[in-house]
């Protein structure tokens, strides 16, 4: 069971539930009751498709032989722990946990989200998957934030109020921002191995320096978008105490550190986003319309 948890990659389980802590906040502003079962039920779906995309990455990279020799979090298809067939169910039948969790959802809300978890559910198959993964091409990190931050904020706050606001996006746009920083961070530490095997992930199309710089960026934007959430409540201000933490983050990146060095910053960005999503709720729990 360790090796399961450990191919299930933990470190990245904040970036489903950063999201969904807002989303659901965000609903206090508007003077309403959180609904409870639907905020578990969307986080039960962005945890199970975390997952479920994780193996479905260690199986489609596995079979494809891109995964080899990696450093980072263990290979289950790689490393030789799990074959590709058990791998491959584990994926199938997260996904399908997912699916019922959504189509419960679903049936409490909006009949339109079964249209929205589909399209999630297809987008992380083909992400590695299929015949033309898009992460192959630098459409990952599009793909990321879409869905680990459009979808899964605004997502999150629909399903408690039944409309999607400009507070809702305005929201969704850090968090979408952060999950991109973890990938581009993920892709730096690949890029010498991903340009090897024909990965043509933005890293290896931007080269190693403005790959940094992309980094940079959506740290940036992260940032810029959490305080201009003081539109919604002066308390989201609070964000700032997260200076030094974005600060790090980009001269660590800018300074160069690769391969297995770049691991910490990894797991300093998840923190970053869970800190981010956590003050950004404590604003918003704070403040009533």
């Amino acid at each position: 069971m360790n090796i399961w948890i450990s191919g299930a990659r933990p470190r990245t389980l904040p970036a489903a539930i950063a999201p969904v802590l807002i989303g659901t906040a965000l609903i206090n502003v508007d003077g309403i009751s959180v609904n409870w079962i639907n905020a578990l039920l969307a986080l039960s779906v962005g945890l199970l498709l975390q997952v479920a995309v994780n193996y479905s990455n260690d199986y489609s990279d596995g079979i494809r032989g891109t995964d080899e020799a990696r450093v980072g979090p263990v290979r289950l298809v790689a490393s030789g722990l799990r074959t590709p067939k058990q791998v491959k169910r584990a994926a199938i039948f997260i996904f399908a946990l997912a699916a019922f969790f959504g189509l419960l959802l679903a049936l409490r809300t909006s009949p339109y989200l079964i249209i929205v978890g589909a399209a999630a559910i297809i987008a992380a198959w083909k992400y590695t998957g299929g015949k033309n993964p898009y992460g192959y091409s630098g459409l990952g990190e599009i793909s990321v934030f879409i869905f680990f931050g459009l979808v899964a904020t605004m997502g999150s706050y629909f399903v408690q109020s039944q409309r999607i606001t400009w507070q809702a996006l305005l929201l969704a746009i850090p968090m979408g921002a952060l999950s991109c920083t973890i990938l581009g961070l993920n892709n730096l530490r690949d890029r010498p191995k991903d340009e090897l095997v024909g990965k043509k992930t933005l890293a290896v199309r931007f080269g190693d320096t403005n790959a940094r710089y992309l980094v940079s960026a959506f740290l940036l934007l992260a940032f810029a978008a959490s305080l201009a959430a003081f539109s919604i409540t002066p308390w989201a201000l609070i964000v700032i105490i997260t200076l030094p933490m974005q600060g790090k983050l980009i001269k660590a990146t800018l300074a160069g550190a690769s391969g297995a060095a770049l691991i910490p910053l990894l797991g300093k960005a998840g923190e970053l986003q869970l800190v981010t999503s956590l003050l950004i709720t404590l604003a918003l729990a704070i403040t009533r319309a």
